[in-house]
């Protein structure tokens, strides 16, 4: 069954509709690239998923709930993890402190209890070996206690794999995670989605521009075009087909044949 569906998903800006009726689901245990030309609606489609953009129709479900009323804060405690093409961390926080509020804030729910000081400390120490744990598996716990103002780019995008695996969502939505990289940093954060899609409980979605990596890592490729779901399937149908040819790599019908 899928996890994840967007039914007649649409939004337009006055004239221009961004994301034409886009119906699609998503199952546990899949890789799925969104793939298509600048200006395709892939980010805008992502953004209607996760709540940073209002549908101007139809709807999206997690586990048969309808989220589509739900902010962005909600949608992530019930499921769905984001990483942006910016980072969008804490800078004048450490490392650690970073992923232990993100930690923490999965731990925090509407049952807790009051404040006792036995469960505070004890609470905070299962938080930092909970955090350090995380950082142990994206091979950052050497830089802990650097301010992640201080760090490198490639880092800085490592760092935000582990808050989305420190908030153990159901459905990681990645977008564009090797941009601004260079070829030592990427293969780290491939490799981390990887070892993410191995867990066959979860769903992942990647927007990506680089068809190698999509290639590579893909269960399953859609293709959007101006706003509007024109391919669905294997990655190897999908990418050989006329229709992908033209819209993705400029190439007319006859020409791809």
């Amino acid at each position: 069954m899928s996890l994840l569906a967007t039914k007649d998903l649409t939004i337009r800006f006055g004239g221009h509709v961004a994301v034409n009726g886009v119906t699609c689901s998503f199952e546990p245990g899949t890789l799925t690239a969104i793939v298509g030309p600048n200006g395709a609606g892939k980010t805008t489609y992502f953004n209607l998923i996760s709540g940073q953009l209002k549908a101007s129709a139809g709807t999206v479900s997690l586990g048969g709930r309808d989220l589509s009323n739900e902010s962005p804060s909600q949608r992530t405690r019930a499921g769905l993890g984001r990483a942006f093409q910016l980072t969008n961390l804490f800078p004048r926080l450490s490392v650690l402190e970073n992923v232990r509020l993100a930690v923490q804030a999965t731990r925090e729910g509407p049952h807790r209890r009051g404040l006792n000081l036995w469960s505070v400390w004890s609470d905070h120490a299962a938080l930092t070996q909970r955090a350090d744990a995380i950082l142990a598996e994206v091979a950052m716990k050497d830089k802990e206690h650097e301010l992640v103002a201080n760090l490198p780019h490639g880092d800085q995008r490592k760092l935000e794999v582990a808050l989305l695996m420190a908030l153990e969502p159901q459905v990681y939505m990645f977008d564009e995670p090797t941009a601004g990289m260079n070829h030592a940093e990427a293969p780290v954060i491939l490799d981390l989605i990887r070892r993410l899609k191995a867990d066959k409980s979860k769903t992942i979605l990647l927007v990506e521009h680089k068809m190698d990596v999509v290639r590579e890592l893909a269960d399953r490729i859609i293709v959007l075009h101006n706003g509007t779901l024109v391919a669905d399937g294997l990655p190897a149908e999908v990418i050989a087909s006329p229709i992908v040819q033209e819209a993705y790599l400029g190439v007319a019908p006859k020409e791809a044949a």
